[in-house]
């Protein structure tokens, strides 16, 4: 499932085609994902102008002129990709028609000047829904979302006020979107290992400096895979098709059997199971 970075990175790519732009005809192909698209939603889509598009958590928020916003999951598989003027179909070279679409192509955004917008899913659990910006803080798809982590005032203070009584290990408590919004497996991973912090390490301890160190490694690990696009293990691409590279960079997440990338520590990366998800670390690091 496409994470924090995955998410930002599909954010910033759409907000270069689409802020500012009037949607010419949205086509709906399919209504059938994780929550069926709205019956009307073609009809209160089309014609709108793009004011902003935001992100909360692992959500992208398309806001319109008309105070709606339209808020997309990219699921396990969802992809929002752009076509630009003139895209040619890579079977024949010639120009592709607006009407083709592939059997997991749900919904169709003219963007404007011969753009596209496509959005798939083949696994069908992304969703897209629309609310307005009143109700957006309230919506149940927001409203119990934790700090976002990327956050200037995601501190050491915070995040140790999140995790406060909590009698869960911390990888399952930072997994928890109440706690923290947009982590998944991969990141919280990396960011355990780069703060040092066992990942069957009982939450509410990680107070003090021990928080610090984890919000920072956070922060940083989250930039870091901005930076490189995220990352590409499957579904993932950038709107304009390119793939992330976060991957070629992670020191423990699906390296099991690999030497620690610490110098001096000798270690293997070891792999366990917490909460039905894969755990990558290093026992003789991460405390």
């Amino acid at each position: 499932m496409p994470e924090l970075p995955e998410v930002e990175t599909v954010r910033r790519g759409l907000d270069a085609v689409m802020t500012g732009r009037r949607l010419g005809t949205v086509t709906v192909n399919r209504f059938d994902l994780r929550r069926p698209i709205p019956p009307d939603f073609a009809e209160r889509v089309s014609g709108r102008t793009v004011t902003a598009i935001a992100r909360r958590g692992k959500y992208l928020l398309i806001e319109f002129d008309d105070d709606g916003v339209l808020i997309v999951h990219l699921g396990m598989s969802g992809r929002m990709v752009i076509d630009p003027p003139g895209a040619t179909a890579p079977e024949t070279g010639a120009a592709a028609p607006t009407t083709a679409h592939s059997p997991h192509e749900h919904v169709v955004f003219e963007v404007g000047n011969g753009t596209m917008v496509r959005f798939s899913d083949p696994r069908r659990f992304g969703l897209m829904a629309l609310t307005d910006r009143a109700g957006l803080e309230a919506h149940p798809l927001l409203a119990h979302l934790g700090p976002e982590p990327v956050d200037d005032d995601f501190t050491g203070a915070l995040l140790a006020g999140r995790l406060k009584g909590k009698r869960t290990p911390i990888k399952a408590a930072l997994l928890d979107q109440r706690v923290v919004a947009g982590l998944g497996n991969i990141y919280v991973c990396e960011s355990l290992f780069k703060a040092g912090l066992s990942p069957r390490r009982i939450a509410a301890t990680v107070q003090g400096g021990r928080a610090g160190r984890l919000a920072a490694a956070v922060r940083g690990v989250l930039a870091d895979a901005i930076a490189a696009g995220g990352s590409t293990l499957r579904d993932h691409v950038a709107p304009s098709g390119e793939i992330g590279y976060f991957q070629h960079s992670f020191k423990v997440y699906g390296r099991e059997g690999a030497g620690c990338p610490t110098a001096g520590c000798g270690a293997a990366v070891r792999r366990i199971v917490q909460s039905g998800r894969s755990t990558f670390f290093c026992s003789r690091c991460q405390r």
